[in-house]
């Protein structure tokens, strides 16, 4: 506005200060719309060559639903749950947990048919099948709840959030070796420990608690002093064995497995297992179990007595206590019992069952009369 205009608006008879505030707000009304053009993005014609901006972040509406979609894309077609640790995927892609492809590989073996995909049908193996490391990556980043503070993560971030840096997961107190049976969140320890009344038990009382924990150690300690003995034998062999699968004659017949002939200590040996001690349907049946027995097939001129056991193999990843078996062996007596493979659980068996063959290390000690 010209100082003319504003000499006559001044000079404007009856009301020159309305006329004032009038055109004020003319000028202010538009300069918050050039504002207000600018903060929502919206630029003059002259620039409407230039590139769009970025996208605006989705709702978290939207974000939800996504994630829903996505859930459903990388879920397990055999769960339906995401998997929590490595992804198979069969030939047309569809995918499958960790768990869920081991165990379709192991009813087929018990089953003594072909493992298929559950959506398309096509064969499933480990040569046939490969790991999807995208969806791995993809299912790490989808963010899940803490089942104790009930707050939002990422996948991979979970076990160390609910493992070391949650205020409310569940702790003990640190009396428990001593008969403090609390147990709370972890925030509530430091008030618990202030007021634990074990602390301050008498030494009969602690004497009894330390015999009990004595008496628990001494019997991990049992295992490996007996193995530590057993080293000490003259004579010692081991070898690795191959548990190949076979079938019974049997009408309905069922699943073992055998191990070609082998030599240790200058005799000759064979190991038969079977699942679930010969169980009709062990398919059937979500607690699974191997058997296995030695057997001698050289002649002996006298008494074999021998101690052995069973470990894992060099290149298995499956989980086996040691456990220590002993019997004499003689021509009339050449078998020993059936006695269980010590895997942690049926998850580790099924492992075995779906591979091809089982690989594992035996070690024989013959005892010296």
């Amino acid at each position: 506005m010209s100082a003319m205009e504003d000499d006559d608006l001044m000079s404007a008879p009856g009301g020159s200060s309305a006329a004032v505030v009038a055109g004020a707000a003319e000028v202010a009304v538009a300069g918050a719309g050039l504002v207000g053009q600018e903060e929502v993005g919206i630029r003059p014609e002259a620039d409407s060559d230039e590139p769009p901006k970025k996208k605006t972040k989705v709702p978290e509406a939207e974000s939800g639903k996504l994630e829903e979609r996505l859930y459903s894309v990388l879920c397990c077609t055999v769960c339906l749950d995401l998997p929590k640790a490595s992804v198979y995927q069969c030939t047309n892609g569809h995918l499958m947990c960790a768990g869920c492809f081991i165990h379709l590989l192991a009813d087929s073996r018990l089953k003594e048919e072909q493992a298929t995909c559950p959506n398309c049908r096509c064969e499933i193996s480990k040569n046939l099948c490969c790991r999807n490391l995208a969806v791995e990556k993809a299912v790490s980043e989808l963010p899940t709840e803490c089942t104790f503070c009930l707050k939002q993560f990422p996948r991979s971030s979970l076990e160390r959030h609910q493992k070391d840096e949650c205020q409310d997961r569940v702790t003990v107190c640190k009396y428990k070796r001593i008969g403090c049976p609390w147990q709370g969140p972890f925030h509530e320890m430091p008030a618990h420990e202030g007021e634990c009344s074990h602390p301050t038990k008498t030494g009969t009382e602690l004497m009894g608690i330390l015999g009990e924990m004595d008496q628990s150690h001494r019997r991990d300690m049992q295992l490996y002093n007996s193995i530590f003995s057993l080293l000490c034998y003259e004579k010692i062999g081991f070898t690795e064995v191959q548990f190949r699968p076979y079938r019974t004659d049997d009408f309905i017949t069922r699943l073992y497995y055998e191990t070609p002939r082998f030599t240790v200590l200058n005799q000759t040996w064979v190991l038969k297992a079977r699942v679930n001690d010969s169980e009709r349907n062990p398919n059937l049946s979500c607690k699974r179990t191997l058997s296995f027995q030695l057997i001698l097939k050289s002649k002996v001129n006298s008494a074999l007595e021998c101690s052995f056991l069973l470990l894992k193999g060099p290149y298995d990843d499956v989980r086996i206590k040691p456990v220590i078996h002993h019997y004499a062996f003689s021509n009339d007596d050449s078998e020993t019992d059936y006695v269980l493979l010590p895997i942690c659980d049926s998850v580790e068996c099924n492992k075995l069952l779906a591979a091809k063959n089982i690989n594992l290390r035996l070690f024989i000690f013959q005892v010296q009369k």
